[in-house]
């Protein structure tokens, strides 16, 4: 019996010239014996500039759906996962070797239900830069993310764009959150408010910095709309903990 896990990877026309790079670090993984990827492609929209891109391979499955932002396309492209693991690929994103080996390790340790990994941000000259408030390597208590995050101007200490879910988790909390932009952070902290977590101190990803990017566009940091926006996050997130902990069936 082959297990699989899932790469999920939100698309727009501008981001799709990258995919050429995604689908390289893709190629690039060796995994456990008995282990195979599938690669869920969603296109947010329905235009003719993101096909091309594609690469033909039996393994990628590709779909098409309305406008709503990176968060709606990739919970449409959860109607397409066959895996009992989803990860999360950006499509201007790249995985460093052994990424999804070390990932599936992280969520068969006791009582792990997500898993993050050290990001290089990749700049536009090819230097890569770190970030200077990574966590040890190890479990992540529930709760433990949300309380960094309160405390150091909602940045947390690991990278929503390195998760690794369990999937019956994933759609319990509903997919990513129905947000402008942070979606990723809103799954991250309702991840973190009912499950503990995993991080791996070796680089798994290299997060490209370029022009295009939402991140970089002036209406991400609108103070009105970021205040909004993590309020929302936090609210749900606290909201999550008084349920308590998700259990993982046997």
């Amino acid at each position: 019996m082959v297990n699989i896990i899932s790469v999920i990877t939100a698309v727009h026309g501008p981001s799709a010239e990258f995919l050429p790079d995604a689908y390289k670090s893709l190629l690039e993984q060796q995994l456990p014996e008995g282990w195979e990827w599938q690669w869920v492609i969603q296109e947010d929209g329905e235009t003719d500039a993101v096909l091309p891109h594609v690469p033909d391979d039996a393994r990628i499955s590709f779909g098409q759906g309305r406008h709503g932002r990176a968060g709606v396309a990739r919970t449409l492209g959860l109607s397409r996962v066959a895996g009992q693991f989803v990860k999360v690929l950006d499509a201007d994103d790249m995985l460093t070797p052994g990424t999804l080996a070390r990932d599936l390790a992280a969520l068969q340790q006791p009582g792990v239900c997500w898993a993050t990994s050290r990001v290089l941000d990749l700049l536009p000259d090819g230097t890569t830069v770190g970030f200077d408030q990574d966590p040890p390597e190890g479990l992540i208590e529930r709760g433990e993310v949300l309380g960094h995050w309160t405390a150091h101007d909602f940045r947390a200490q690991v990278h929503p764009a390195t998760l690794c879910v369990r999937r019956d988790l994933l759609l319990a909390l509903g997919g990513w959150m129905a947000l402008p932009a942070s979606e990723d952070t809103g799954l991250l902290m309702a991840l973190d408010a009912v499950s503990r977590g995993w991080f791996t101190a070796e680089t798994g990803l290299l997060y490209r910095k370029w022009p295009g990017q939402s991140t970089s566009q002036a209406a991400h940091v609108q103070e009105g709309e970021r205040s909004a926006r993590m309020m929302v996050v936090e609210a749900r997130a606290r909201a999550l903990a008084s349920f308590g902990e998700w259990r993982i069936d046997a």
